[in-house]
């Protein structure tokens, strides 16, 4: 079988996969199955609301959900029983003997679909929620490496590139190739100095007239709008470090001037100190233990990976590794909401 067809249906069968998981964990859910599993509440992230578009490449996907989606995912929360609270009242939450579980919201990197889109959303239910402002995305001095990548692939068909032996030509007529090469690019970022690679792929985005800078202010909420956002009764500024690296690949010193001057900067703008923080990526191989004291000794009082799992007392001792549960756009369906906050999917993933 052709290598492509097969990186493209092993894309798919995972998709279906979790897809299956997800519908068993509804119908576990609905009967009553829930036990341990559920915990004290979960904490959601999520990061492009806007409306369906199918122009999107498909790699970024999974990174966006409509507003009609996050409207029925609160709905639907509610009707289970979840209390919407902040993320900064995570750690007192655990401390009491609440009997309602929680859900909380959070948005990564600062998109301006956040405001356009998902505020109206949190207005109409009263519902709080945290977005993570990354300083160079803000500033504009730093561009978003998956956004221009999936420009670049869906404008071209061919392109050439030295992913460190020699010089090749990838092919992208097809949809299979285009994911494939963004695979490729991926991993290159995730090996590679970070910084280095990410330079790379733009310049090879401005060999072919995309400009990354453009993308980052077409899609990322300014300094001033940040503020704006900022101020709303509902919202609650976060800190995502000032270059988006993944800080488990920093050197210490560095990582520590990514979370510090992140928030150094998030206090000056927006006049209140962030309690809380995200980790770019959020992965496993993204948060070590060091990153995890390092947010302690900053002085964050939660930090969150994107490590799924729900929460319970013994996250009580580890608030700067909170799980988070993504809203995947491919997985868009209220009961799965259910499922996953569940926490029946994790278990049976494991």
């Amino acid at each position: 079988m052709n290598m492509r067809l097969k990186a493209l249906l092993k894309r798919r069968g995972k998709r279906l996969a979790i897809a299956g998981a997800l519908e068993a964990a509804a119908l576990l859910s609905r009967a009553g199955a829930i036990g341990r599993a559920r915990g004290r509440g979960a904490i959601f992230t999520l990061h492009h609301v806007r409306p369906a578009d199918a122009s999107s490449f498909a790699a970024n996907r999974h990174l966006e959900v409509t507003p009609e989606f996050l409207d029925q995912a609160i709905a639907q929360l509610r009707e289970d029983g979840y209390e919407f609270i902040r993320l900064d009242e995570v750690a007192a939450r655990l401390r009491s003997r609440g009997l309602r579980p929680f859900a909380v919201f959070t948005l990564d990197d600062g998109y301006r679909n956040n405001a356009e889109h998902a505020l109206p959303v949190f207005e109409r239910h009263g519902v709080p929620f945290t977005i993570f402002f990354t300083r160079g995305f803000c500033e504009r001095t730093h561009t978003l490496w998956w956004e221009t990548l999936g420009r670049l692939l869906t404008c071209n068909d061919t392109l050439r590139f030295d992913f460190g032996q020699g010089d090749e030509r990838l092919d992208l007529s097809t949809e299979p190739q285009k994911l494939q090469a963004f695979d490729r690019f991926a991993r290159f970022v995730e090996t590679e100095p970070e910084d280095v690679a990410v330079a790379r792929i733009d310049g090879l985005a401005r060999e072919h007239g995309i400009d990354p800078l453009k993308i980052t202010g077409d899609l990322v909420m300014s300094c001033d709008e940040l503020r704006q956002i900022a101020s709303h009764p509902l919202a609650s500024p976060g800190a995502h470090t000032i270059s988006h690296r993944n800080v488990a690949r920093l050197p210490t010193d560095e990582a520590r001037r990514e979370l510090e001057q992140s928030a150094d900067w998030l206090e000056t703008l927006a006049g209140k100190r962030p309690r809380a923080f995200a980790y770019p990526y959020g992965f496993p191989a993204a948060v070590t233990e060091r990153d995890t004291e390092i947010a302690r000794e900053v002085g964050f009082e939660v930090a969150v990976t994107t490590q799924p799992g729900t929460i319970d007392e013994s996250s009580a001792g580890r608030l700067t590794a909170l799980p988070r549960i993504s809203l995947n756009g491919h997985f868009q369906r209220p009961r799965y909401v259910s499922a996953l906050a569940s926490g029946i999917p994790f278990k049976l993933m494991r």
